[in-house]
């Protein structure tokens, strides 16, 4: 993931594009480029474009390793940390089958 990571700087930074890059951009960025992944599901029985769900989903993951670069967060601790509450707030007994949220439980 590093060398992913070393890969968007040199291409941000190679056109100038760290100015642009401040954390409220970047979290807006994360939002829209959600909201393009989510057109593709938008009306019934309509066919995602697999091709443009790939696109949106590379972005939406582009721009969360943005920003935690920006605030040198460890990706791979981020989200080690954030199952590892997954799994306390939704126990296997308690969550099967479900979709309520924890507190629900």
């Amino acid at each position: 993931m590093e060398t992913f990571i070393k890969r968007l700087r040199r291409f941000r930074d190679a056109r100038d594009w760290k100015k642009f890059h401040t954390p409220e951009n970047l979290a807006k960025s994360v939002a829209i480029e959600a909201s393009e992944l989510l057109e593709n599901y938008q009306w019934p029985n309509r066919e995602p474009d697999m091709d443009n769900v790939k696109e949106e989903i590379a972005d939406v993951v582009t721009y969360c390793l943005m920003l935690t670069d920006h605030y040198g967060f460890d990706i791979h601790r981020l989200l080690e940390e954030k199952m590892d509450k997954n799994e306390e707030k939704y126990p296997v007994d308690k969550a099967f089958g479900k979709a309520d949220k924890y507190n629900e439980l």
